[in-house]
């Protein structure tokens, strides 16, 4: 029974088995659909992915240039001193951040130094000089600005291209002492910041001229290098020699680099050989690689050095700095100037600084330093802060803006002192030789004054009481001379006609001006005594051949007396044309000097700030406006701001003076 259960069942799933559909063709359906939805899917995945990959790249290239292009609008905006962040935000930060004044500068400085050498330094873009608006001759070099930098600001020479890159048109660094020295105690700067002033008693802190003449002869040969010169001394002598074409102290189309060279303090104030020696030993260190030596004999911070400001003291020591600038190894020499106090204005100082120029061959004056005397504040009635009362206290040179109009009446006190030419008693003035007090007559001369003597001879021979000649007192040969020349005139004249006599009396009376007017021409001594001579010669032949046998003695001398004086002035006049004309201020009794009378060049120093005041100075006399307390202020880009501002003064003085139909255009 169980058996046939178990049969049954057995067959029972056979049957169903028969009727049931096949698994395995509905098993590989479903696997192909599967598939192809996995399909559409990567599909669907894959489109979506490009789109996806597509915005991201278009994302990505928006936010790279992005990127790049605020790098590079951050890049040219902070390293251009147009920027107001030069000139409002940096100086605020380092003031903040640095409350000794002498350490923010030598900070600003080193960031500056870091900064140029991977190109990320302050500097004037636009080339705002290219117009040649503000262009200025000085020393036979035409600068692009008539704006400068004092020294102080790099006081070793570690950054003059990056104070040249300011747009200055000369940059001055120093001073230098001969050899390294430490100067005074710190604290030795003081700000007021109310009054944008600073109080300083550095005492010339230099790292000697050896270590200064190093890092510019350094700078030569990178420059040398750069042009393709090479590294070799024939490349350094070929740029000191102006063969690249720019000066060989700036390296720069329309700028000059001076440096400032001073004495030790450790030099004794009465040894005046020593002192000359002090400054002869940076000359000849640091001349070939200056285009103007300043010769700082005015720092209120050195004992004893404003007392070389007299005038023999002074005298010595420029002529000694000339003659080693002179002996510079270079085909160009370096200009000499000398730097002086604004505390010495006195007329008989004044005139004595002048005249050690001129006898010293010095080409100018630097007018202005830090003043010893401390001025009253700005605005009038305005009362300083406590702790910078307490500042004004301290001794030092006080540099501020107090000091403009004292800075405009020495330029122009200056100006008016050089412009008289050299003094007649200078101290020690260099000689060639001196001239004799009566020069001897020249073989002209002597031959004139025979000839005068001749005719003296002739004319006033002995004769009878009534000094009248008879008709037949004249000898053979003048008698003959006398008939050839009136029967050759009557030859001559032309036939008496009708026509010629209305045309004779149809024309103007000529008559001889009584006093000769010089031609146009005529612009020397010499050309009018020539034409003098001339004229009167002509008058007395005219009137001897005019006049019959009867000619008087008396009527012959009245003749010669005309002749006399043009006789007279001949000699002169040949001399001056033989020789050359001596100077307005010398004489041949005086001696003759080494200088001629060029003009000296004046830049001014001192309390200036802004383009109208930089415009007021060159007005004064000045060639030059340097600016030093207005770049602690006013940072990196106050010369551009300068320049500007003298830019629209100028451009509103010239609108004011044109009329009203042309303003309009």
């Amino acid at each position: 029974m169980r058996g046939q259960l178990q049969l049954s069942r057995v067959q029972t799933a056979r049957t169903a088995a028969q009727f049931r559909p096949r698994q395995t063709f509905r098993l590989s359906q479903q696997v192909r659909h599967a598939s192809t939805e996995l399909k559409q899917e990567v599909a669907r995945n894959e489109k979506v992915g490009h789109v996806r990959s597509g915005f991201t790249r278009i994302k990505n290239l928006l936010l790279g240039t992005s990127i790049v292009a605020v790098l590079g609008f951050g890049y040219l905006y902070v390293t251009d001193t147009r920027a107001t962040f030069h000139q409002w935000l940096v100086p605020r930060v380092l003031r903040t951040l640095f409350a000794d004044a002498e350490e923010a500068h030598k900070i600003s400085n080193k960031i500056l130094k870091a900064l140029y050498s991977v190109g990320l330094h302050p500097r004037e873009r636009g080339n705002p000089d290219v117009n040649g608006d503000l262009k200025v001759d000085v020393f036979g070099h035409l600068l692009d600005n008539p704006i400068g930098t004092s020294a102080g600001l790099d006081k070793n020479a570690d950054i003059p291209d990056v104070v040249l890159g300011f747009g200055a048109g000369i940059v001055e660094v120093g001073g230098i002492t001969p050899h390294p020295q430490e100067g005074n105690p710190k604290p030795r700067v003081w700000r007021i910041p109310s009054q944008n002033a600073l109080i300083n008693r550095y005492g010339l802190n230099s790292e000697g001229a050896d270590a200064v003449a190093t890092r510019l002869r350094q700078r030569l040969r990178e420059f040398a290098y750069a042009l393709g010169l090479g590294l070799d001394p024939v490349a350094e002598k070929s740029v000191l020699d102006g063969h690249a074409g720019v000066p060989p102290g700036s390296q720069m189309p329309g700028r000059l680099l001076a440096v400032q060279i001073a004495k030790m303090k450790e030099t004794p104030d009465n040894d005046i050989d020593a002192i000359a020696q002090d400054y002869v030993y940076c000359v000849n260190q640091l001349a070939k690689y200056a285009d103007i030596l300043v010769v700082n004999v005015s720092s209120p911070n050195t004992p004893g050095l404003r007392n070389l400001q007299q005038a023999a003291p002074l005298t010595k020591i420029l002529t000694a700095v000339v003659d080693a600038a002179n002996a510079a190894d270079r085909k160009t020499k370096p200009a000499v100037m000398v730097k002086v106090s604004p505390d010495e204005d006195s007329e008989e100082q004044v005139s004595g600084i002048c005249g050690a120029v001129w006898a010293s061959g010095v080409d100018g004056i630097i007018v202005g330093n830090t003043t010893k005397k401390r001025p009253d504040a700005l605005p009038t009635g305005y009362l300083l802060p406590q702790d910078e009362q307490s500042i004004m206290l301290e001794t030092g040179g006080y540099s501020g803006p107090q000091l403009f109009e004292r800075t405009v009446a020495l330029v122009k006190k200056y100006r008016t002192a050089l412009d008289k030419g050299p003094n007649e008693t200078k101290p020690e003035p260099k000689k060639i030789e001196s001239a004799p007090k009566q020069a001897e007559k020249s073989e002209f001369q002597l031959e004139t004054e025979a000839m005068k003597e001749k005719i003296r001879s002739q004319l006033y021979a002995p004769s009878d009481k009534s000094q009248t000649a008879a008709p037949n007192s004249l000898d053979a040969e003048t008698k003959s001379s006398i008939e050839n020349s009136v029967e050759r005139d009557l030859k001559n004249l032309k036939p008496k006609t009708d026509s010629a006599d209305k045309n004779t009396r149809d024309q103007s009376i000529i008559q001889i001006p009584d006093q000769h007017i010089p031609y146009p021409h005529e612009s020397t001594p010499s050309a009018s005594a020539s034409r003098s001579v001339s004229a009167s010669a002509s008058s007395a032949s005219s009137a001897s051949s005019s006049s019959s046998t009867t000619t008087t003695a008396a009527e012959t001398k009245a003749a010669f007396s005309a002749v006399e004086p043009a006789l007279g002035a001949a000699p002169d006049a040949a001399e001056k044309m033989l020789s050359p004309e001596p100077s307005k201020k010398t004489s041949l009794s005086t001696p003759v000097e080494l200088d001629t009378n060029k003009e000296k060049v004046i830049f001014a120093t001192g309390g200036i700030t802004n383009g109208k005041q930089a415009l007021e100075v060159l007005n004064a006399g000045a060639s030059v406006a340097m600016v030093y307390t207005a770049m602690v202020y006013g940072g990196a880009g106050t010369i551009t701001r300068i320049k500007q501002e003298m830019r629209d003064e100028i451009r509103g003085v010239d609108v004011e003076r044109l009329p009203a139909t042309d303003a309009r255009k």
